[in-house]
Protein backbone atom coordinates (compact mmCIF):
# COMPACT_ATOMS: atom_id res chain seq x y z
CA UNK A 1 0.00 0.00 0.00
CA UNK A 2 1.61 3.01 -0.99
CA UNK A 3 1.59 6.04 1.39
CA UNK A 4 -0.96 8.23 0.45
CA UNK A 5 -3.30 5.34 0.52
CA UNK A 6 -1.88 4.35 3.80
CA UNK A 7 -2.59 7.80 5.49
CA UNK A 8 -6.39 7.83 4.11
CA UNK A 9 -7.27 4.46 5.35
CA UNK A 10 -5.62 5.54 8.61
CA UNK A 11 -7.92 8.77 8.35
CA UNK A 12 -10.98 6.82 7.32
CA UNK A 13 -10.10 4.74 10.45
CA UNK A 14 -10.04 7.46 12.60
CA UNK A 15 -13.33 8.83 11.41
CA UNK A 16 -15.30 5.17 11.75
CA UNK A 17 -13.82 5.13 15.48
CA UNK A 18 -15.17 8.56 16.16
CA UNK A 19 -18.05 7.99 14.79
CA UNK A 20 -18.44 5.00 17.11
CA UNK A 21 -17.66 6.09 20.34
CA UNK A 22 -20.10 9.02 19.64
CA UNK A 23 -22.76 6.96 19.15
CA UNK A 24 -21.94 4.66 21.96
CA UNK A 25 -21.47 7.81 24.26
CA UNK A 26 -25.08 8.97 23.35
CA UNK A 27 -26.53 5.73 23.60
CA UNK A 28 -24.98 4.01 26.90
CA UNK A 29 -26.57 4.56 30.19
CA UNK A 30 -23.91 3.31 32.17
CA UNK A 31 -21.47 6.64 33.79
CA UNK A 32 -17.76 4.75 33.24
CA UNK A 33 -18.78 4.21 29.52
CA UNK A 34 -20.39 6.75 28.24
CA UNK A 35 -17.96 8.95 29.68
CA UNK A 36 -15.00 6.39 28.42
CA UNK A 37 -16.51 6.97 25.02
CA UNK A 38 -16.54 10.11 24.90
CA UNK A 39 -12.81 11.13 25.57
CA UNK A 40 -12.08 8.26 23.14
CA UNK A 41 -14.36 10.13 20.33
CA UNK A 42 -12.44 13.25 21.23
CA UNK A 43 -9.20 11.65 21.47
CA UNK A 44 -9.63 10.50 17.49
CA UNK A 45 -11.18 13.35 16.70
CA UNK A 46 -7.66 14.87 17.83
CA UNK A 47 -5.67 12.09 15.56
CA UNK A 48 -8.17 12.91 12.20
CA UNK A 49 -7.30 16.03 12.64
CA UNK A 50 -3.63 15.96 12.59
CA UNK A 51 -3.92 12.90 10.46
CA UNK A 52 -5.77 15.03 8.24
CA UNK A 53 -2.42 18.22 8.49
CA UNK A 54 -0.23 15.56 7.35
CA UNK A 55 -2.21 14.39 4.35
CA UNK A 56 -2.84 17.85 3.06
CA UNK A 57 0.55 19.20 3.48
CA UNK A 58 1.76 15.68 1.49
CA UNK A 59 -0.58 16.82 -1.42
CA UNK A 60 0.88 20.25 -1.37
CA UNK A 61 4.30 19.68 -0.93
CA UNK A 62 4.65 16.39 -2.05
CA UNK A 63 6.64 14.56 0.41
CA UNK A 64 7.08 14.54 4.54
CA UNK A 65 7.24 17.44 6.47
CA UNK A 66 10.20 18.01 8.40
CA UNK A 67 8.95 19.99 10.81
CA UNK A 68 5.69 17.50 11.87
CA UNK A 69 5.20 17.45 15.38
CA UNK A 70 5.39 14.51 17.36
CA UNK A 71 2.22 15.22 19.92
CA UNK A 72 -0.97 15.33 20.77
CA UNK A 73 -3.23 16.12 23.50
CA UNK A 74 -2.85 13.63 26.22
CA UNK A 75 -5.25 11.43 26.37
CA UNK A 76 -7.13 11.37 30.07
CA UNK A 77 -8.40 7.55 29.37
CA UNK A 78 -6.69 6.38 32.90
CA UNK A 79 -8.11 9.74 34.86
CA UNK A 80 -11.30 9.16 33.93
CA UNK A 81 -11.77 5.70 34.74
CA UNK A 82 -10.12 6.70 38.19
CA UNK A 83 -12.29 9.27 38.72
CA UNK A 84 -15.81 7.46 37.36
CA UNK A 85 -14.50 4.79 39.82
CA UNK A 86 -16.19 7.16 42.88
CA UNK A 87 -19.26 8.11 40.84
CA UNK A 88 -22.75 6.47 41.92
CA UNK A 89 -23.48 3.87 39.45
CA UNK A 90 -20.35 3.37 37.39
CA UNK A 91 -20.21 -0.31 38.42
CA UNK A 92 -23.93 -0.94 37.64
CA UNK A 93 -26.87 0.16 35.06
CA UNK A 94 -24.32 -1.63 32.36
CA UNK A 95 -26.20 -4.05 29.79
CA UNK A 96 -24.75 -5.99 27.30
CA UNK A 97 -24.57 -3.71 24.90
CA UNK A 98 -22.03 -1.59 26.87
CA UNK A 99 -19.84 -4.72 27.20
CA UNK A 100 -19.88 -5.25 23.09
CA UNK A 101 -19.55 -1.91 22.35
CA UNK A 102 -15.96 -1.91 25.29
CA UNK A 103 -15.27 -5.25 23.29
CA UNK A 104 -15.26 -4.15 19.88
CA UNK A 105 -13.65 -0.76 20.64
CA UNK A 106 -10.93 -3.02 22.21
CA UNK A 107 -10.67 -4.71 18.90
CA UNK A 108 -10.72 -1.68 17.04
CA UNK A 109 -7.37 0.08 18.81
CA UNK A 110 -5.93 -3.27 18.91
CA UNK A 111 -6.06 -3.53 14.81
CA UNK A 112 -5.08 0.63 14.85
CA UNK A 113 -1.94 -0.56 16.73
CA UNK A 114 -1.13 -3.03 14.47
CA UNK A 115 -1.72 -1.08 11.44
CA UNK A 116 0.17 1.40 12.40
CA UNK A 117 2.78 -0.54 13.62
CA UNK A 118 2.84 -1.91 10.00
CA UNK A 119 3.58 1.39 8.68
CA UNK A 120 5.84 2.14 10.70
CA UNK A 121 7.94 -0.69 10.05
CA UNK A 122 7.96 -0.10 5.95
CA UNK A 123 8.67 3.56 6.01
CA UNK A 124 12.36 4.92 5.03
CA UNK A 125 11.96 8.50 6.34
CA UNK A 126 12.43 8.59 9.85
CA UNK A 127 10.23 11.11 10.81
CA UNK A 128 7.34 9.32 9.13
CA UNK A 129 8.39 5.95 10.76
CA UNK A 130 8.47 8.05 14.53
CA UNK A 131 4.84 9.37 13.41
CA UNK A 132 3.08 6.39 12.96
CA UNK A 133 5.27 4.63 15.67
CA UNK A 134 3.57 7.18 17.97
CA UNK A 135 0.16 6.55 16.59
CA UNK A 136 0.46 2.97 17.67
CA UNK A 137 1.42 3.93 21.22
CA UNK A 138 -1.55 6.28 21.44
CA UNK A 139 -3.75 2.69 19.84
CA UNK A 140 -2.07 0.93 22.87
CA UNK A 141 -3.28 3.53 25.25
CA UNK A 142 -6.60 3.23 24.30
CA UNK A 143 -6.66 -0.94 24.38
CA UNK A 144 -5.71 -1.10 27.55
CA UNK A 145 -7.25 1.56 29.39
CA UNK A 146 -10.45 -0.01 27.43
CA UNK A 147 -9.16 -3.55 28.56
CA UNK A 148 -9.13 -2.13 32.41
CA UNK A 149 -12.67 -0.49 32.19
CA UNK A 150 -14.17 -3.68 30.61
CA UNK A 151 -12.68 -5.45 33.58
CA UNK A 152 -14.22 -2.81 35.86
CA UNK A 153 -17.60 -3.33 34.69
CA UNK A 154 -17.54 -7.10 34.53
CA UNK A 155 -16.26 -7.56 38.15
CA UNK A 156 -15.91 -3.77 40.08
CA UNK A 157 -15.44 -5.31 43.52
CA UNK A 158 -12.37 -7.79 41.61
CA UNK A 159 -10.81 -4.95 39.83
CA UNK A 160 -11.07 -2.72 42.86
CA UNK A 161 -9.41 -5.33 45.05
CA UNK A 162 -6.81 -6.03 42.39
CA UNK A 163 -6.39 -2.39 41.88
CA UNK A 164 -6.61 -0.89 45.73
CA UNK A 165 -3.37 -2.55 46.39
CA UNK A 166 -4.55 -3.26 50.12
CA UNK A 167 -2.43 -5.80 51.96
CA UNK A 168 -4.60 -8.52 54.11
CA UNK A 169 -3.55 -6.57 57.32
CA UNK A 170 -5.21 -4.15 56.62
CA UNK A 171 -2.07 -1.92 55.27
Amino acid sequence: MDRMASIELALKNEDTEMKFYLGEAQRSKNPLARAMFKNLAKDEAEHKTRIQGLHERLIRDGSWPQDMPLEVAGTDIKKTLEKMLHTKGADQAHDHDDVRAIEKAIDFEAKGERFYVELAKVCQNPMERRFFEFLARLEREHHLSLTESLAYLQDPAGWMLQHEKAGLDGA
